[in-house]
């Protein structure tokens, strides 16, 4: 009896963990996109979702005018362009692997800047 009730448990832990695992796929800028033509604002919507590690986040956007680069906190704030990683194929996915802010900006020249 006490084996099923152990069985049991394990099961219900694993069940609880494996939503926690799977994460949930964010396309940033929703339909509008990864884009710096007005149609998102894109820290207004990452301040609407809880993001979690495990979660993905896809970036669609036209590649021969935009671009994704990760960057710090310090380098995101003064729209330096020292990448700590470089997406240019225009459907990039990156899903974090450690809690904590992750920066990005679109590294073609002058949108940055242009909020």
């Amino acid at each position: 009896m006490a084996l099923s009730n152990i069985a049991t448990l394990v099961f219900v832990v694993m069940m609880a963990f494996s939503g926690a695992c799977s994460g949930v796929v964010y396309r940033v800028g929703d339909s509008a996109g990864w884009t710096s033509r007005g149609l998102a604002d894109h820290n207004n919507w990452a301040s609407t979702k809880d993001f979690n590690v495990g979660d993905t986040l896809t970036f669609a956007y036209n590649n021969q005018f935009h671009k994704v680069m990760q960057v710090s906190d310090q380098d995101f704030q003064s729209c330096n362009a020292s990448a700590i990683s470089t997406y240019t194929s225009g459907s990039d996915t990156i899903t974090p692997k450690r809690p904590g802010h992750c920066y990005f900006h679109c590294g073609a020249p002058g949108h940055c800047q242009a909020g």
